[in-house]
């Protein structure tokens, strides 16, 4: 056989056997003498088919009392205080902004009675009549001409 061969074995390759190892048991744990008392009691069932199983009883597993929750979360609670608050801000934004659109038109209207008074003072000024009625005023008498005099 060749070395490239794949059934080839070289003589410091050869295969060992192991042989198991034998398990050995510990030995028994002495037993304890228990109080009387404390022995608990041992159950006997007879099954349909005539066969009896022995053996103590053994009472159910109580699940442990969990621990009283709210009747509300607290994450409900949040939110609805957070609604709440956020409530009263609108509310306060409403009204701030109710004041404002009242005050803004408030200003408009004294600006427009400003306007309006102080237009009806120029125009007084410039048409009312002051004792002439507009123009400048001569007062011409008769004139006497004699000899290329001007006599008034």
């Amino acid at each position: 056989m060749y070395p490239e061969h794949p059934g080839y074995l070289p003589a410091e390759r050869a295969v060992t056997v192991h042989q198991p190892t034998p398990i050995t048991h510990p030995p028994a744990a002495p037993l304890v003498p228990m109080q009387p008392g404390s022995v608990p009691a041992v159950a006997s069932v007879v099954l349909p088919d005539g066969r009896v199983v022995t053996g103590y009883a053994i009472s159910p597993m109580q699940p442990e009392p969990l621990a009283a929750k709210p009747a509300v979360s607290r994450a409900a609670v949040n939110v609805a205080l957070g609604g709440v608050g956020f409530l009263a801000v609108c509310g306060g934004l409403l009204l701030l902004t109710s004041f404002i659109a009242a005050l803004t038109a408030f200003i408009t209207q004294l600006i427009t009675l400003a306007a309006v008074i102080f237009g009806g003072w120029i125009a007084v000024q410039i048409l009312g009549t002051s004792g002439h009625s507009g123009g400048a005023t001569v007062n011409i008498r008769k004139a006497v001409i004699k000899r290329s005099h001007f006599h008034r």
